[in-house]
């Protein structure tokens, strides 16, 4: 008989069969899912300043404004999607309380508030290969001049529609991705890693979004 109160990220057959693996010596690739953020959607006019006053009481940072830029701070980010719309991510089960917030500050400004936790996941890859990985399915130039920490952008992964952010030099990137191809991409990535040398490492649920 099912538990109706256990929950399973979009990655846990992912996840149950390769945590803690590591495969060929040194790996210069390391995996882990970030399960169970929020993550919502936030539309509004950029150019109210009672919008962004009310948004940024709610986060404690201001929303990113210059394209494809990031704001982060005690566990939230908030990445550029358009000249109108953000993503912003939570720590795991945060987002009713940032949205119930957001909406009470907002009050008659123009926005929008949409949930889409149950949508959505994050995908980690960190480690000195991570960009060739990447490339073997992005046509997005990752290259440290073209891309770095605190950048973000929309783009296909492996044919699969994700949203990149750069989280450190390291380099470690996020990869946010709809919960329909989640198990698609792990496995692709996988794949694509193993040449160099994979990790493939859990991460618990309280763990911040920040590496």
């Amino acid at each position: 008989m099912s538990n109706p109160d256990r929950r399973d990220s979009p990655l846990a057959r992912f996840a149950a069969e390769a945590n803690g693996q590591t495969r060929l010596e040194g790996p210069r690739v390391r995996l882990s899912e970030r399960p169970f953020r929020g993550h919502f959607n936030l539309r509004g006019d950029p150019d109210d300043a009672a919008f962004l006053k009310a948004v940024e009481s709610v986060l404690g940072f201001g929303l990113p404004l210059t394209p494809n830029t990031v704001s982060e701070g005690a566990g939230l980010v908030a990445l550029w999607l358009g000249p109108d719309e953000w993503l912003v991510v939570t720590q795991p089960d945060g987002e009713s309380t940032i949205a119930v917030a957001l909406e009470d500050a907002l009050g008659d400004t123009l926005n929008s508030v949409t949930d889409l936790t149950g949508g959505q996941t994050v995908i980690g890859i960190s480690g000195p290969r991570a960009r060739d990985v990447l490339a073997k399915g992005c046509t997005l130039d990752l290259h440290p001049r073209a891309f770095g920490p605190g950048q973000c952008a929309q783009t296909l992964l492996a044919k699969a529609a994700v949203t990149i952010r750069q989280v450190d030099e390291s380099p470690s990137f996020d990869l946010i991705v709809r919960r329909s191809f989640a198990d698609y991409l792990g496995v692709w990535l996988q794949d694509a890693a193993l040449e160099y040398g994979l990790a493939v490492v859990p991460e618990t649920v309280n763990s911040p979004i920040q590496q």
